[in-house]
C-alpha cells in the first residue's frame, strides 16, 4: 500500500476509534420516518413506517402517490436500466420503483459500511439508476428483517459526486417482511396503489419553528462540503428573513470529537485537536504531512460559533449576521488560495461592524489545558434530546427537534422549515408558488365562500376551512357549508348572513343590530330572512285582505307596504283601518271643549283682575286714612280718648 493510502487509512481509523470511544456516553441515532399508505389492493391496504433517505428531494409536508413497480431486470438497480423503464405515461400517477438491497463479500476497504457487511452498490447509486429511468420515487426492500436504518450517501465513492447532488426524488427504505408482501402481490399481477406521505414527519407544534444546521469550517472535504458551502450561499438570504420577522430561531452548531487519553501525545491528536486532546476535527485532507491540519479546522469552527454568540448577545441582537460571516468567509479566505484562518477570519468579521475582541475574548486560549465552555456545549448538544437523535452526519439538519433527511437543497431545506408551523400560522414566504401550491385556487378549496369572503386559508400543508375574522367580526360555522356573524357589529359584514334588498331609495333588511343572532323579516315582508332573494318576500296586502279593507277604501300594493285611499273626500286612519270625515264630531266636540276652556280661562283672568283692583282700592284707603290721622283727628278718635282718660280717674 502507497504511503499516502496508508496515512488515509490511519486517519479514517483514528476518527472510528474517536467515535467508538465517544459513543457509549451518547444517545441512539434516530432513524427518521415517514408513512406509506396502501391504497390498493385490498389485501395490503393499511400504514406502513420506512426511513427516509439521507438524499435526494423528500416531500416534507406533502404526500404523493402512485404505483408501484418492480423492475423486469436489474433488481438490484446496481445498473443503468432501460429508457423509461419506469416513466409514466402521460396522465397517468407516476411509478414508484421497488428494488432490492443487496450484499456481496468484496476485498475493497471502499464497499465497507458502518452495518458491519458489504454491498454490490451504493443506496445512492440505486436511486440514481431507478430517477434516470423515470421513477418518481424508490423504495428500497431490506435484505434481511430487522430496525429500518438511515440511508446515506457516500463519502467513499469518488463517482457519487457526479449525481448525488442530482438526485431529485424521494427514497424511503422498508422492511423486508412488508416488501415480501408487495412483490408477491406485483408478481400477481395485481395492482398496487401506494401513497407516501411526510406531513407528520416534522413537529410543528407553534407559530415558529426552531432549526439547528450542524456544519464545519472546512471546505476541502469533498462533495459534502461542497453541499454544505452552496446551501450556505444559496439559503442566505431565506435564513435571514425568516429571522429578522421573528418565524424561527436558528443555531448553528458544529461536531467535534475529543481524543483518547491514550492518544493525546501522538502525532496524530496534537495535529487535529486543541486543548490538549479535548476538541478535535479530522485533517482536511486526510494527510498530516500537507496542507491545514484538524486543529485549524477547530479553532474556525470555535470562531464561528462565537460569531454567532456575539451577535446574538449584544445589543442590538443581530444573530443572522452569522449567515452573512460564514458566507463572507468561504468566498474570501478558501482553503484552496491558502487564506483559511484567523487573518483572513478577523478582516471578514471586521468588515460586517462584529466586535472582534468580543469574539476573540468567547473564543479563549486554544493552547491551554482547560474545558473551553462554547464547544463543551457543543459535544453535549450532539448528543440525542427527546425524540431528536445523536448528531454523527455532516452536515445535519434538525427541525424542531427531528433531523431532516435529504440533500441541503434550498426549496427542499425551506419546504421541511414551513412543514413545521402550525397550520394558518405560516410565513409569507412558506405560500409562495415556488414553495407550494395554492389549494384554495381550486374551487375555493372546497370551503365556504361568499363575495369576497371565504373560509378557505392556504396552509404549506395543504388548506383549512375555517370562518374568517372581519372587521373585528368574527364568523361562524363549519367553515365548509357556512358562516355568519355572531354578536356586535354583525349586521356590517355581509348583513349578518340576512336577506337585504334596495329599490330606489328604500333599503330594507332582515339584521337587526339589537339582536345577538338570526334574521327576521320587516314589517310587510314574509320569510326565513335568510340571504337569498327569497329570504323576505313582500306581503301584497291588498291581495290578501289584511289591509285597507273599509268600504270606502281603494287599496294599492307598494314594496314593503300598501297605500289607502278613501273616496268621498275622507280621511284613512291607518291604526284603525278606517276612513272617517275629515272635520268628524269628535272634532267639534274638541273645538266645543277647547272654546269652553279658553272661556273658563278668560273668566279666570277677569275675576283675578277684580280681585286684584279690590285689594288694591283697599290698600290705598288704608293708607290715606293713616296719613290724614296724622293731621286730623277721626270723631272715633276723640272718643276713644276721653274714654280712656275717664277710666285713668277711675
Amino acid at each position: 500500500m502507497r504511503g499516502m493510502e496508508k496515512v488515509a487509512v490511519m486517519a479514517r481509523l483514528l476518527v472510528a476509534l474517536v467515535l467508538v470511544v465517544v459513543a457509549p456516553s451518547m444517545g441512539a441515532f434516530v432513524v427518521e420516518e415517514n408513512s406509506l399508505s396502501v391504497i390498493t389492493p385490498e389485501s395490503l391496504q393499511g400504514t406502513y413506517q420506512s426511513a427516509i433517505g439521507n438524499f435526494g428531494v423528500p416531500q416534507y409536508g406533502g404526500t404523493l402517490s402512485g404505483f408501484v413497480v418492480l423492475p423486469k431486470v436489474n433488481f438490484k438497480a446496481c445498473d443503468v436500466f432501460p429508457a423509461d423503464h419506469f416513466r409514466a405515461k402521460p396522465g397517468a400517477r407516476p411509478n414508484f420503483a421497488l428494488v432490492d438491497r443487496g450484499a456481496r463479500i468484496a476485498s475493497d476497504l471502499n464497499f465497507f459500511l458502518v452495518s458491519g457487511y458489504f454491498r454490490d452498490c451504493y443506496f445512492a447509486t440505486k436511486v440514481w439508476h431507478a430517477q434516470e429511468a423515470g421513477a418518481a420515487a424508490v423504495l428500497v426492500a431490506d435484505n434481511k428483517q430487522e430496525e429500518l436504518i438511515t440511508m446515506d450517501s457516500p463519502e467513499e465513492d469518488p463517482a457519487a459526486s457526479q449525481y448525488l447532488n442530482n438526485i431529485s426524488i424521494p427514497s424511503a427504505l422498508i422492511t423486508k417482511d412488508f416488501a415480501d408482501k408487495l412483490k408477491k402481490v406485483l408478481n400477481g399481477n395485481e395492482l398496487v396503489t401506494m401513497k407516501l406521505d411526510w406531513r407528520e414527519s416534522l413537529p410543528h407544534p407553534d407559530e415558529r419553528v426552531e432549526y439547528e444546521f450542524w456544519t464545519n469550517s472546512n471546505d476541502e472535504c469533498g462533495p459534502k462540503c461542497d453541499a454544505q458551502v452552496e446551501f450556505v450561499r444559496n439559503f442566505k438570504g431565506v435564513a435571514q428573513i425568516l429571522e429578522r420577522g421573528g418565524y424561527t430561531q436558528f443555531t448553528p452548531h458544529y461536531i467535534t470529537w475529543y481524543c483518547p487519553q491514550a492518544f493525546i501525545e501522538s502525532k496524530q491528536c496534537k495535529a487535529q485537536c486543541i486543548n490538549n486532546g479535548r476538541y478535535c476535527a479530522p485533517d482536511p485532507e486526510q494527510d498530516f504531512s500537507v496542507g491545514y491540519d484538524g486543529k485549524q479546522v477547530v479553532t474556525e469552527n470555535l470562531r464561528q460559533l462565537c460569531v454567532f454568540k456575539v451577535t446574538n448577545e449584544t445589543s442590538p441582537r443581530q444573530p443572522w449576521k452569522w449567515w452573512d460571516f460564514v458566507t463572507d468567509f468561504q468566498i474570501r479566505c478558501p482553503m484552496e488560495e491558502k487564506k483559511y484562518g484567523p487573518a483572513c477570519a478577523e478582516e471578514v468579521i471586521k468588515s460586517l461592524s462584529i466586535d472582534v475582541e468580543a469574539v476573540r475574548k468567547c473564543m479563549g486560549n486554544p493552547d491551554a489545558d482547560e474545558e473551553n465552555p462554547i464547544l463543551r456545549n457543543e459535544q453535549d448538544a450532539q448528543v440525542g434530546q427527546g425524540t431528536r437523535g445523536d448528531v454523527t452526519l455532516l452536515p445535519t439538519l434538525i427541525v424542531n427537534q427531528r433531523q431532516y433527511r435529504g440533500k441541503l437543497d434550498k426549496t427542499a431545506v425551506l419546504k421541511a422549515i414551513c412543514s413545521g408551523y402550525q397550520e394558518s400560522t405560516d410565513p409569507p414566504v412558506c405560500l409562495s408558488d415556488s414553495v407550494e401550491t395554492n389549494e384554495c385556487l381550486d374551487n375555493n378549496g372546497g370551503c365556504w365562500k361568499s363575495g369576497t369572503l371565504t373560509a378557505c386559508q392556504d396552509t404549506f400543508r395543504g388548506r383549512i376551512c375555517q370562518c374568517p375574522l372581519v372587521s373585528g367580526v368574527q364568523l361562524e360555522g363549519d367553515g365548509y357549508t357556512h358562516c355568519e356573524a355572531n354578536g356586535s357589529g354583525r349586521c356590517k359584514v355581509l348583513n349578518g348572513g340576512c336577506w337585504e334588498d334596495t329599490k330606489g331609495d328604500i333599503r330594507y333588511s332582515a339584521c337587526q343590530d339589537n339582536q345577538h343572532s338570526g334574521c327576521q323579516c320587516p314589517e310587510g315582508f314574509r320569510g326565513n330572512g335568510t340571504a337569498g332573494a327569497d329570504g323576505c318576500v313582500d306581503i301584497n296586502e291588498c291581495k290578501e285582505k289584511t289591509k285597507c279593507q273599509c268600504s270606502e277604501c281603494k287599496c294599492t300594493n307598494t314594496w314593503g307596504s300598501y297605500n289607502c285611499e278613501c273616496s268621498g273626500g275622507l280621511l284613512y286612519m291607518q291604526e284603525h283601518d278606517t276612513c272617517i270625515n275629515r272635520i268628524s264630531s269628535q272634532s267639534k266636540l274638541g273645538l266645543t271643549v277647547s272654546l269652553i276652556v279658553l272661556a273658563g280661562i278668560s273668566v279666570l283672568g277677569l275675576g283675578g283682575y277684580v280681585v286684584y283692583k279690590y285689594r288694591l282700592r283697599s290698600y290705598m284707603d288704608s293708607e290715606i286714612r293713616a296719613i290724614m290721622a296724622q293731621y286730623m283727628p277721626l270723631d272715633s278718635q276723640n272718643d276713644s280718648v276721653q274714654t280712656h282718660s275717664q277710666d285713668n280717674d277711675v
